[in-house]
């Protein structure tokens, strides 16, 4: 990835960050360690369940959004960390064999006022499936060093 400072997220500028696909074997794993809910971990219990199938925890999801995000979005020279996600949502059930493509668009860059080194960047992150279908999205915060 390129080097990108505060200056490089103009609002307004969409970024593809790539894709993951959820395999069962991966989502199960993942589930039995983190969320072990009987539609994440048991394909039996899931058929029988309220989503008809086995499907990813949304926390999963939410992970790997956070990988692409930072290999693709996120610039290790100036990324700062984040003092939190605001809107979460998991807006359709993800299921194995599922690829989903992360699409991140700037919707704010406002300067600091106590801290002119950085700024705070608000971004929309969606993931969306095959039939580009929003299925995962978040508004993150990030603070990002402004341009040495």
């Amino acid at each position: 990835m390129e080097d990108r400072y505060f200056e490089d997220y103009a609002p307004g500028t969409t970024h593809d960050c790539g894709s993951a696909k959820f395999t069962e074997a991966e989502i199960v794993e993942f589930a039995t360690r983190y969320d072990p809910q009987p539609f994440h971990v048991d394909a039996e219990a899931a058929a029988a369940g309220p989503f008809g199938g086995l499907i990813a925890s949304g926390w999963h999801t939410a992970s790997l959004m956070m990988r692409l995000l930072t290999e693709n979005y996120l610039s290790p020279v100036s990324s700062l960390g984040s003092p939190g996600i605001d809107e979460l949502r998991w807006v359709k059930p993800v299921r194995p064999g599922d690829v989903l493509r992360t699409r991140v668009t700037v919707l704010e860059a406002r300067p600091s006022k106590s801290k002119p080194d950085r700024g705070l960047l608000t971004s929309l992150i969606e993931m969306l499936d095959a039939d580009d279908e929003v299925v995962f999205s978040a508004k993150a915060l990030n603070f990002v060093l402004r341009r040495p």
